[in-house]
């Protein structure tokens, strides 16, 4: 396990700002994180699907948006993958055959070692009806969870042309064990076309990535956070 750590943090401390990486003699790569943007599944875990397009691939698009923007503006931010890989593959000390537990235990692994202000989840939603659209947040029993799922929600609902209301996923594997705020964001339904043009499109990845940093931004405002 010490020797997975080891390696994560030097991931991690790549993928920090560049003024925060030089700003001592001895940097540390797990200092001053406030946002944290967790990328949802990545390499053999596609996610759910439409056809040949894969969740994984969106939530690598518009997660790298959001972590550009947040960084643009000055905030501490890191993201857990920037290309197309399975965060299980890492983990070699989970005595477990399960794959997928091996990927979230890894996850946890990042959020514990960089121990930031809050973790945004990035996903995509499916549903078996077509109908079925707009954005969904999900969040823990905690206050300040509860605060930027809603500020998130105000975002995207206002974006999509939705009401969609957040809601409890304490049963979710990060949302229960993360001691830090956390929340999982569905950015749109792959499944429904109208979400789909807004989820592959580069104006529409931009404006979910804008909705999201948005919501990030002022939750940090209201904590005195950044």
């Amino acid at each position: 396990m010490k020797r997975c750590a080891i390696a994560c943090l030097f991931w991690l401390a790549l993928w920090l700002p560049l003024t925060d990486r030089t700003a001592s003699a001895e940097p540390s790569p797990v200092a001053g994180v406030d946002v944290l943007i967790d990328v949802g599944h990545g390499g053999i875990d596609g996610g759910t699907s439409h056809g040949d397009l894969l969740e994984k691939q969106l939530n690598l698009m518009v997660g790298k948006k959001i972590y550009d923007r947040l960084n643009a503006m000055g905030i501490r931010v890191a993201i857990n993958r920037t290309h197309d890989f399975a965060p299980s593959d890492d983990n070699d000390w989970l005595a477990t055959r399960s794959r997928h537990l091996r990927d979230l235990a890894q996850r946890k692994l990042l959020i514990d070692a960089l121990n930031p202000k809050l973790t945004v989840s990035i996903h995509t939603n499916w549903a078996k009806n077509p109908s079925a659209r707009g954005p969904g947040v999900l969040y823990q029993l905690n206050q300040p969870s509860h605060i930027l799922a809603h500020l998130l929600a105000d975002r995207l609902n206002a974006l999509y042309g939705t009401k969609a209301v957040p809601y409890t996923g304490n049963t979710f594997y990060l949302l229960h064990r993360s001691k830090t705020p956390a929340v999982i964001v569905e950015m749109g339904y792959i499944s429904n076309a109208s979400d789909r043009e807004m989820l592959t499109g580069k104006a529409g990845q931009t404006k979910i990535a804008e909705a999201v940093a948005s919501a990030i931004v002022d939750y940090l405002i209201a904590f005195h956070v950044h």
